[in-house]
């Protein structure tokens, strides 16, 4: 048998979680086969690479030898894969974009943007809930670029992935209200007043339901269950009293609903552009920026009362500065 680069995966993520059966749970696989894979590759090299003890999977000399190899192998190929990729089968196509978005108030204003300066232009978009798949898709060169969310001052995606992430603003999150509530036509409300509320959220990942959580810990109380739903079925339970959201202060209006900030802004949302430094769009990054940054103030001048809330919330708004 020769050694291929699923068997030194194999070997570092024994050596990496200490045991056969936290590697096989690392790896996606089952542990029998996992097991018979480290005999396989042990029987290959000509002895064992790990000795097994109540402390788990140690490295045996000829393990560490194995070991030293491979972690020097590993990040060389995943490094000539995607320059590969990027190089070869991912070039920019002429006038075409491929952008990923998750739901936010800036990519339809960013398609204006590129398609007035080109009416040839075809932008291909990639819509998602999840951060970290937009991620990768752009470090695999399926995507040019990405247009994502945080809530916290990460980034999304695995640091090796070897994006570059700029900011493009910073939103205040605000609560959706039916217009009838008691609270609609507040300047901002305390996070306590919502203490006995229902809550709707809309499917994503990242760390917004802890910071949510913690948010609501500081105001003394812990937030009732929360119900998951999409877009749609989100407004329409706010719209029918059955709950209160929470949205980016750039959500567009609609009719039934009223938007209305958090008193000192306890919750905020980053809106990042990513892209691939070896990417043939990267020498168009500061462009798309600049339309990425002009489409979100676009989309927070339509809301008059965020406008004049941002005044006295200074850090709440446009950046286009490094993340």
């Amino acid at each position: 048998m020769e050694l291929e680069i699923r068997h030194l995966k194999v070997v570092c993520a024994i050596a990496d979680t200490g045991s056969v059966t936290k590697a096989a749970s690392l790896l996606g696989l089952a542990q029998p086969a996992v097991t018979a894979q480290l005999q396989r590759i042990e029987r290959a090299l000509g002895g064992p690479l790990f000795e097994r003890g109540r402390h788990g999977a140690t490295p045996t000399a000829l393990g560490e030898l194995v070991l030293s190899r491979a972690r020097v192998v590993l990040p060389a190929m995943k490094g000539l894969q995607e320059d590969a990729t990027q190089l070869a089968g991912h070039r920019l196509p002429p006038n075409q974009w491929r952008i990923g978005a998750v739901n936010g108030p800036i990519l339809g204003g960013l398609m204006s943007r590129l398609t007035a300066e080109n009416d040839s232009l075809q932008v291909l978009t990639h819509p998602s809930h999840w951060a970290d798949n937009l991620s990768e898709m752009t470090s695999a060169g399926k995507l040019d670029f990405c247009v994502v969310g945080v809530c916290g001052d990460t980034v999304p995606g695995d640091p090796d992935d070897g994006l570059v992430w700029r900011e493009i603003a910073t939103d205040a999150v605000f609560v959706m209200l039916p217009e009838n509530h008691a609270l609609a036509g507040s300047w901002e409300i305390d996070l306590a007043d919502l203490a006995e509320a229902q809550w709707a959220s809309m499917p994503g990942d990242g760390c917004f339901g802890a910071c949510f959580t913690a948010a609501c810990a500081r105001a003394g109380f812990a937030p009732r269950s929360m119900y998951e739903m999409d877009i749609g079925n989100a407004l329409d339970a706010v719209h029918a009293g059955h709950a209160v959201g929470l949205c980016k202060a750039t959500f567009r209006r609609v009719d039934g609903i009223v938007t209305v900030p958090i008193a000192g802004g306890p919750l905020r949302w980053r809106h990042l552009l990513g892209w691939h430094p070896r990417s043939a769009a990267a020498e168009f990054a500061d462009v798309m920026l600049a339309h990425a940054t002009a489409a979100y103030e676009e989309s927070a001048a339509r809301n008059p009362h965020y406008l004049k809330w941002r005044e006295a919330n200074p850090r709440f708004a446009a950046r286009g500065s490094i993340a």
